[in-house]
């Protein structure tokens, strides 16, 4: 009997070296798991390199302020003369049979209707709205390696609970056999403690097999090695302080959204295309100017030449004055938007500082349950060994045991995730990237 209950707490102290890291697996911490989530994660590389691309459009254009030069050459050969001319009784003179001819131009636009200037803040917005949407990318991708990262927290942390109730259970099959053998107690007991090691031999499979899924899940999210990953953190008895301090007024913290910054972006965006559409309506002026040589003559010609140009679109305002309209009225929506909007984000932000203080008082209540749920289980196995209660209410002592430990766990790791959707939902955004 005792070579078996010494094999069942050597097999507990192997499983929780396992869990431990014995073999050879890292700890990462939270915070390390977020850097390598923010390094390696596809969607902040896209994010990055979509940054990137608005960043060359800026600089493109940026160029429409400079002239535009161009090139041009062309050359030709015919078996006779392009130009024929009699001057009299057999006198022919014969031209352009072959010839070349190159020139350089260049001309520069000195009023678009405000098009390149409009053109170019547009592409200032268009940095700032992939900045914004960067900044989301990574909230989200870091409050979504946060939820993974916990859930293998609530794994291990039930298997140490398990570990505990299987060396609760393996004290108890012993007492019980003891018991069984003096004829104290009737093998039903017996079968009772057994069957409810069996379930829990079948919970722990189960438990194993979602924690080894949820570390593979982190471990391709982050990009960390799947054969080697394990967290860095553990439960702690003692309540974490009052979440008071994260309160923000809402009204005040919305301006600090990246959420309504990218809406105030919009309203921007769209008000520059009302201007390009009235200045696509407007006169354009431009000057220029150019070096010409050709051959077509006897005598090589070099020449410059400069223009300037005025084009007055008459007939596009036909069709360019309700382009015109419907970008105002596109104004108005993003307007609408902006408002309609940023109502949502201040509920929004309002809903989480209640689910943070929710999330607060159920850990507090999860917390009493287990000093509640420890305090019934010893007095059962007090009335248990006095042979003033049965076996199942023993079981179902322990049973509630397991319960309100797991629900500590589950209540902790939602207040720490609603602590960081707070955090993220009044503003405060990582700044990782420049």
């Amino acid at each position: 009997m005792k070579t078996n209950r010494n094999r069942i707490i050597a097999f507990l102290l192997i499983g929780g070296a396992c869990m431990n890291g014995a073999f050879g697996q890292k700890a990462y911490t939270l915070d390390e798991c977020i850097q390598a989530v923010l390094t390696n994660n596809v969607r902040m590389k896209n994010a990055t390199n979509e940054l990137e691309m608005a960043k060359q459009d800026k600089k493109k254009a940026f160029t429409n302020y400079f002239p535009s030069v161009s090139a041009a050459g062309t050359g030709f050969m015919a078996d006779k003369g392009l130009m024929q001319m009699s001057l009299g009784p057999d006198m022919n003179m014969s031209m352009l049979k072959n010839g070349i001819a190159g020139g350089v131009g260049a001309s520069l636009p000195l009023f678009t209707g405000g098009q390149i200037v409009n053109g170019n803040q547009l592409a200032k917005v268009g940095v700032e709205v992939k900045r914004l949407q960067r900044n989301l990318s990574d909230n989200e991708v870091c409050l979504t390696t946060e939820q993974y990262f916990w859930r293998v927290v609530i794994l291990k942390e039930k298997l140490k609970t398990l570990s505990k109730v299987e060396a609760q259970l393996a004290r108890i099959l012993s007492d019980v056999e003891a018991s069984v053998q003096a004829g104290i107690v009737t093998r039903n007991d017996l079968l009772q403690v057994q069957l409810r090691q069996n379930e829990t031999k079948s919970t722990r499979l189960q438990v194993e097999n979602a924690l080894s899924v949820s570390q593979n899940m982190l471990a391709q999210y982050t990009g960390l090695s799947s054969d080697t990953l394990d967290v860095a953190f553990a439960v702690d008895a003692q309540l974490p302080a009052c979440p008071d301090s994260l309160y923000c007024d809402p009204e005040s913290a919305l301006g600090l959204t990246s959420e309504y910054a990218l809406l105030q972006q919009n309203v921007k965006a769209s008000r520059l295309q009302y201007k390009m559409a009235v200045g696509k309506n407007l006169p354009t002026v431009a000057i220029g100017g150019g070096y010409v040589y050709h051959n077509f003559l006897p005598e090589d010609q070099r020449f410059w030449v400069g223009f300037a140009t005025v084009t007055v679109p008459l007939t596009g305002w036909w069709g360019g004055s309700h382009a015109i309209k419907k970008e105002k009225l596109q104004v108005k929506n993003t307007e609408n938007q902006l408002a309609d909007q940023g109502e949502l984000l201040v509920i929004r932000m309002k809903n989480a500082w209640n689910g943070v203080n929710e999330a607060y008082e159920q850990m507090k209540i999860a917390r009493l349950s287990i000093e509640q749920s420890t305090e019934n289980l010893r007095l059962n196995t007090d009335y248990y060994k006095a042979g003033t209660c049965t076996m199942s209410d023993l079981l179902d002592a322990q049973t509630l045991y397991q319960q309100s430990c797991d629900k500590y766990v589950e209540s902790y790791t939602d207040y720490e995730l609603k602590k960081e959707n707070i955090c993220k939902s009044r503003g405060v955004v990582k700044t990782t990237f420049s």
